[in-house]
């Protein structure tokens, strides 16, 4: 994967011949696998940035959002136009990112997304009106739309099936890395007296890092594949061992056989629109369950609970991003151990206790009812973070096909981001109209929904190659072998 390790690894082609591996698979095992290891997870970490970015710029106008309210003299509405301005930008970079990662190449597009959250965050943070505010954050949106799919896609289509689960799901770490760092920026500035202006212009910093690092990566193979850049795909996987490379060189060669430019209709005619239905019901509901009202309108939530200092209320909202962060790590790490299905259906569960839970504290209004919320949205953030979280993300890079894949995520993210827009732009006002109890169990029934769907609907993938998922789905759901567990 990088320019130093193929020079040294160029002469090993062997997917279409059967010769004797080279020296390189006499080495002792251990020492092997810990190279390897080791080149994956860099791999993945400096893509994965661009969830970073993802996070960081999506939780931070939680924060700036006391501030902004202050200095344009907002109303209810444009508070919400203030949240949901970079989600209008978010659903145009959903709708084109796969066309433009087609074109590009994953690794191009995301070296381009790196320079656009840069110029996003120092143009957004100097604007001199409300207006201006709305369209750079609209800009910055496009940035966040195209990388939040394309980020976990290019980390799936390089990570070997054993270690995809939990690398993929790295990338849902550090969006709630991004969400809780953020929280802490706005807390520290907010103490500072230095306002929201500064909270936006950090992220300039680790766009040029995205931009930067993405320069010393290769292209994904699987892209290269689709090409017929043969010779150039089979040096992209020199992060694997040799047997891992002869088995994904196998398996991609078998999909990417006839591959063609994919129309929406072709996704009913290939048997593909289970995966496609399923892809889109998780983006859905992943939004549905009520999660950015907590990571957008936290503080303000504390505001309703009691918490009336803007400093305490980031303060309570820095303890969730911090504990969403931390659970989002123990999934990372136990995902392709415990599956898919088994941390969907019980961070569900866990939702609609935390929800019910918030409701019913909203309405009793106790005397410690800022606390009480403060445990109860912990709860939830738990919940979320075990399971709806990362396992959405992880499954819409892998229940499609390589001609489909980029294509099914772009669909799959546009879902997710105009249900995520549906429900931080009327938060505000069914507050104010149905009271928040009501809204908070009107998001615990789509809890109840969602498991549903999960449990009728969603396969567990873990431990299976990007071409056995598609032969389930083409299959009529239906597993070549019994499912391992």
């Amino acid at each position: 994967m990088f320019a130093r390790s193929r020079e040294k690894e160029r002469t090993m082609s062997f997917p279409h011949s059967s010769r004797t591996p080279g020296p390189e698979s006499l080495m002792p095992p251990t020492r092997t696998r810990k190279r390897y290891a080791t080149r994956v997870y860099i791999i993945a970490l400096i893509a994965a940035i661009g969830g970073f970015l993802f996070g960081y710029d999506t939780g931070v106008i939680s924060g700036a959002l006391l501030f902004l309210k202050r200095d344009f003299a907002l109303t209810n509405f444009q508070q919400e136009l203030a949240v949901s301005s970079v989600l209008v930008g978010s659903l145009i970079g959903a709708l084109v990112g796969g066309r433009l990662s087609d074109w590009l190449g994953r690794r191009k597009a995301l070296i381009c997304m790196g320079l656009l959250f840069a110029l996003g965050a120092l143009l957004t943070a100097s604007a001199p009106n409300f207006s201006l505010f709305l369209l750079w954050r609209v800009v910055l949106g496009f940035a966040i739309g195209v990388s939040s799919f394309l980020a976990p896609m290019y980390i799936a289509e390089t990570a070997p099936p054993a270690l995809r689960g939990g690398l993929v799901a790295f990338d849902q770490l550090l969006i709630t890395a991004g969400i809780a760092i953020s929280y802490w920026i706005d807390l520290a500035f907010a103490n500072a007296g230095m306002g929201w202006r500064p909270m936006l212009a950090v992220a300039a910093i680790p766009g040029m890092g995205l931009l930067i690092g993405m320069l010393f990566l290769t292209e994904t193979p699987r892209w290269l594949a689709k090409q017929g850049r043969w010779q150039e795909a089979e040096q992209a996987l020199t992060h694997l061992s040799v047997q891992e490379r002869r088995e994904e060189m196998v398996a991609i060669r078998e999909a990417v056989r006839d591959t063609h430019h994919v129309t929406l209709g072709e996704f009913a005619h290939s048997g593909m629109i289970l995966a496609l239905v399923a892809g889109i019901g998780l983006a859905v509901f992943q939004q549905l369950v009520g999660i950015n009202t907590v990571i957008y309108y936290a503080p303000t939530i504390f505001g309703f609970a009691g918490f009336h200092s803007a400093s305490v209320a980031i303060l309570a909202t820095s303890v969730v991003g911090a504990v969403n962060f931390l659970t989002t790590l123990v999934s990372v790490l136990i995902i392709d151990r415990a599956g898919r299905r088994p941390l969907l259906l019980g961070g569900l569960v866990g939702m609609f206790v935390a929800l019910v839970l918030m409701g019913s504290i909203f309405a009793l209004g106790t005397s410690h009812t800022g606390y009480l919320v403060l445990g109860a949205l912990l709860l939830y953030i738990i919940a979320f973070a075990i399971g709806m979280g990362p396992v959405f993300w992880l499954m819409s890079s892998e229940i499609f096909p390589t001609s489909f894949r980029a294509r099914g995520a772009s669909i799959t993210t546009f879902f997710n981001w105009s249900t995520n827009l549906l429900i931080s732009i009327t938060f505000l006002s069914l507050a104010a109209h149905l009271g928040l109890p009501v809204t908070f169990w009107l998001y615990a029934g789509f809890c109840v929904l969602a498991f549903l769907f999960c449990w009728f609907i969603i396969p567990e993938t873990k431990g299976r190659n990007l071409e056995e998922i598609e032969r389930f789905w083409k299959q009529g759901r239906r597993w070549e072998k019994p499912e391992s567990i």
